[in-house]
């Protein structure tokens, strides 16, 4: 599989995910496709989508909760509108 195939594998999970959670993406297209590359980047090297923005430490048990979206997203999103690697966003009320 190409970089590009796996980025545009991490693309649609993404969109996916957004969608079915009521999030929405990243609405700057160069910083969202920063983020997409990032997790291409990390399947690729580790084998998991780990998210950009954190350290893997190479011990899976700690790792797994970095895996996108990360178990911190959800109280990211709620506190300060976005997760921490600005790949999703609160929906926009109105």
């Amino acid at each position: 599989m190409t970089f590009e195939e796996t980025k545009n594998k991490v693309q649609a999970y993404a969109e996916k995910y957004a969608k079915k959670k009521g999030y929405r993406l990243n609405p700057n297209p160069e910083e969202l496709d920063l983020v997409y590359e990032g997790l291409a980047k990390r399947r690729e090297q580790y084998g998991a989508q780990y998210c950009p923005c954190r350290i893997v430490f190479g011990d899976k048990k700690v790792d797994r909760n970095i895996i996108c979206p990360c178990i911190y997203h959800e109280e990211e999103i709620e506190r300060d509108g976005m997760c921490h690697c600005a790949l999703f966003f609160k929906a926009e009320e109105g």
